[in-house]
């Protein structure tokens, strides 16, 4: 004689089972439209006399890391083109990021830096004024050794570049010299009056910063960098012997300070 209750059995399980699937299914697929947590943006910025092309290295550490790379082209016709152009790529991204700028674009993302998308700064031997500063000025605080060497030229028109004879020692120590000579003629000329361009409103008054301090750097003196960092209570990391293309010589350290940045900024 047959159990009757065997079938219902089966059938109660096979419901069970069909249950327990679509529950894994919903779940998978409300996991995958629930946004990451975190700051994954990151946008960097260079510096005067290069452009975004220095960052190669940086970009490809970062992006193997999973983070997303806007990489800011300016101009450098004006300070204030520079800062559109930067505020252009902000308006870009599509959640909080991390702004990042080698040298000059320290003035650049200090002014940049008050957009509401931007959840941190860090200084890449960069300049870092306060407002109503400017990077000639503060300049003045710890002279270069580039300063002193007379080896920034200016067109006719006003436009600076640094004498591609000096540009090996003065800014590119640590590199290849057929990889400076490349920098060397491949320089975007900066014009002159964007290094005494005053900052309105300093975007670290208000927002976390790191600075990685370049130790062997004649372009901008390393005591200003720590200068700044400590005035600004930044996160300082010094890469001993880097010159100040240190985001083109030591790309994995300036990589680590961003995702430290970035973790840090996550919590």
């Amino acid at each position: 004689m047959s159990n009757p209750m065997k079938p219902m059995r089966a059938v109660r399980g096979i419901c069970q089972s069909i249950c327990v699937i679509l529950l894994q299914l919903t779940c998978g697929v409300l996991s995958a439209q629930r946004p990451e947590r975190g700051v994954k943006n990151i946008v960097l910025v260079h510096g005067a006399w290069a452009d975004g092309s220095g960052w190669k290295g940086v970009y490809d550490i970062l992006i193997k890391d999973g983070y997303n790379v806007s990489i800011v082209q300016e101009p450098e016709t004006s300070f204030k083109d520079d800062v559109a152009a930067t505020k252009r790529t902000l308006a870009l991204q599509s959640g909080p990021c991390i702004l990042v700028a080698h040298s000059y674009g320290g003035s650049v993302i200090t002014e940049a830096g008050t957009d509401p998308s931007v959840a941190g700064l860090v200084y890449v031997a960069a300049h870092m004024p306060d407002s109503g500063e400017n990077e000639a000025d503060d300049g003045k605080r710890f002279p270069s050794d580039l300063a002193k060497s007379g080896a920034i030229k200016k067109t006719p028109d006003g436009f600076t570049y640094i004498d591609p004879a000096e540009f090996h020692e003065l800014f590119a120590a640590d590199l290849p010299g057929d990889r400076a000579a490349f920098m060397a003629r491949s320089q975007v000329l900066n014009f002159a009056d964007n290094f005494s361009a005053t900052i309105t409103t300093a975007a670290w008054r208000t927002k976390p910063s790191w600075m990685v301090v370049a130790g062997s750097d004649r372009t901008i003196n390393p005591d200003l960098e720590r200068w700044y960092a400590k005035r600004a209570h930044s996160h300082a990391v010094e890469v001993a012997g880097a010159s100040h293309s240190v985001y083109v010589s030591r790309p994995k350290e300036v990589a680590d300070v961003i995702e430290s940045a970035a973790r840090a900024l996550s919590k």
